[in-house]
């Protein structure tokens, strides 16, 4: 069983920074993709960033310049380094992975979201 859990998360005022983890446990042969979305009160899901196995990364257009997504392949972890606030930024920000498990096909990756974790940066 795959799991992903999030910290670092919490109220930050603007121009401030917080830094979010999202890490990957269970029975895992390969991490393929590591990504970060949110999700705002009233808004569509979005991807904010993402990195491939590659290094190779992307990041929406609002975050550019403020926001840089890295990964610790050896703790299978991704973490969002969030700089320059705005209020804006305020969602609840989700990690996805497509991980493929171990002991099953290693060509097939499957999608997995941890729980959650909200920032906030009031205006």
């Amino acid at each position: 069983q795959v799991q992903l859990v999030e910290s670092g998360g919490g109220l930050v005022q603007a121009g401030g920074s917080l830094r979010l983890s999202c890490a990957a446990s269970g029975s895992i042969f390969s991490i393929n993709l590591m990504a970060w979305y949110r999700q705002a009160p009233g808004k569509q899901r979005e991807l904010v960033a993402k990195l491939n196995s590659g290094g190779s990364s992307y990041y929406t257009t609002s975050v550019k310049g403020r926001f840089t997504i890295s990964r610790d392949n050896a703790k299978n972890t991704v973490y969002l380094q969030m700089n320059s606030l705005k209020p804006d930024d305020t969602a609840v920000y989700y990690c996805n992975a497509d991980i493929t498990p171990d002991g099953g096909s290693r060509s097939v990756g499957y999608a997995y979201w941890g729980q959650g974790t909200q920032v906030t940066v009031p205006s």
